[in-house]
């Protein structure tokens, strides 16, 4: 069978997953306001893995669509080959964990074919997606990227989601802990840590108390991950 009959076949089989939309005010709205957290151009696909992390993320987040046949910059390319639906269904189905249900919309602009594919949220779970050494891990969509999440925030998700009751002693520690928050803005797990002298278990502890709390937020950034009071609760 040819990659055009497989296309055939896959595409009749996806029934309400896969539509087609005539032109294009809408789409050209989209691409206008750029890449940002629930939106991201793709000028085309090519690596299933690489792929699962923003479809890992976007779910992980607030959902979102991925725009293929579009470049970084917002110019119309088109959809260069019918396989990029195949890797894109490889990287929902095979390379997320759980998988991810993807819905596609074809888009036809100036003769050209963009495939929307939207991400839908979900928060039951949390999606993984392996890295660039094939470890799955937890990812989140920051802005425009796709930011690998850490213990901390996976920990942290985890128990919300199990509504976990919050007992902390507000003890010297606890004191001195959002004392250093307040005087020194965001920090790193490993400058309250060195701060504090404290263990790498204790501090991932009283962030996660904290942050259930609503004192304590966590920002995640490509350069590290960072912690700092709520807004609510500075001066």
């Amino acid at each position: 069978m040819t990659p055009k009959d497989k296309f055939s076949t896959f595409a009749c089989s996806m029934d309400k997953r896969y539509s087609i939309k005539a032109p294009k005010i809408l789409l050209e709205q989209w691409i206008e306001k750029g890449e940002h957290e629930q939106q991201d151009f793709k000028f085309e696909i090519s690596d299933a893995k690489k792929i699962a992390r923003s479809l890992a993320a976007f779910s992980n987040t607030s959902g979102g669509r991925l725009l293929v046949g579009v470049k970084d910059n917002g110019v119309v390319a088109g959809v260069r080959s019918e396989e990029e639906l195949f890797m894109l269904q490889s990287a929902a189905e095979m390379y997320c964990q759980p998988p991810v249900q993807l819905q596609y919309e074809e888009w036809q602009v100036q003769g050209k074919k963009v495939l929307e594919v939207k991400v839908p949220y979900q928060d039951e779970y949390l999606i993984k997606a392996p890295d660039k050494e094939g470890h799955y891990k937890v990812y989140i969509r920051v802005k425009d990227q796709n930011l690998l999440a850490n213990g901390v925030y996976v920990r942290y998700w985890k128990a919300r989601k199990q509504g976990r009751h919050i007992q902390i002693q507000y003890t010297a520690l606890e004191k001195a802990f959002l004392q250093i928050l307040n005087d020194k803005g965001a920090l790193t797990k490993s400058q309250i840590m060195k701060r504090l002298h404290i263990s790498s278990k204790q501090t991932d502890n009283m962030l996660i108390d904290f942050m259930l709390l609503d004192l304590v937020q966590l920002k995640m950034t490509e350069e590290g991950y960072y912690y700092s009071l709520c807004e609510q609760n500075q001066g």
